[in-house]
Order: C-alpha cells, then structure tokens, then sequence
C-alpha cells in the first residue's frame, strides 16, 4: 500500500470511524452518506476483507456502513495502528482503540 493510501485509510478511520465489536469480536465500522460510494469502494480495495452493507435508509438519511472484523481487522489495519501515536493525534479515538484491543484480547 502507498503511503498516500494509508494516510487516507487511517485517516478516515480516525476521523468518522467507530472502534468497538459486537460483543463477540472486534471491528472497525464506517458509517458515511451515501455520495461517498466511490470511496468506500477504495476502502474496500485497501483494506481487503473488509464489508460494505447498505444503501441503509432510515430517519431520513441514506447511508452505507464499511466494516473490518476478523482477519481484516487483524492483519490490515492493526498493524497500520499500532505505528501511529493515536493518543498524540486524538485522544477519544486513542481511548476507544485501547477499550476494543483490552476487550477483545488484541
């Protein structure tokens, strides 16, 4: 993967992703309206394995949720993860990254 991508990658999930797990295993979710189809279909590409779902229609929005369990999850973007200083960039995201690893034993 180029850095470009994975400053991309990494960044959105920073920005607009959710770190938590369905309460048997760990996952990283997106959710975004659906304009943004065209970049899901990069993350999908950069991030192999991982899930796209929708178009979701419900309270008036349209959206699509990405998502990145198992093998994904482990081997993509955990190892991408664990070379940033996240607590240094943001905070929350950092704290909820440290919850979903010690919950789920990553």
């Amino acid at each position: 993967m180029r850095t470009f991508e994975q400053g991309l990658l990494l960044g959105i999930l920073i920005g607009e992703g959710h770190f938590g797990g369905d309460g048997k295993q760990p996952q990283i979710t997106l959710r975004m309206h659906t304009r943004h189809e065209r970049l899901f279909e990069t993350l999908l590409r950069l991030c192999p394995g991982s899930k796209l779902y929708g178009p979701y229609h419900h309270g008036g929005r349209r959206y699509f949720q990405w998502m990145a369990r198992g093998d994904a999850l482990r081997n993509t973007l955990l190892p991408m993860l664990e070379t940033l200083p996240l607590e240094e960039i943001d905070e929350h995201v950092y704290e909820r990254y440290q919850e979903m690893k010690v919950r789920y034993g990553l």
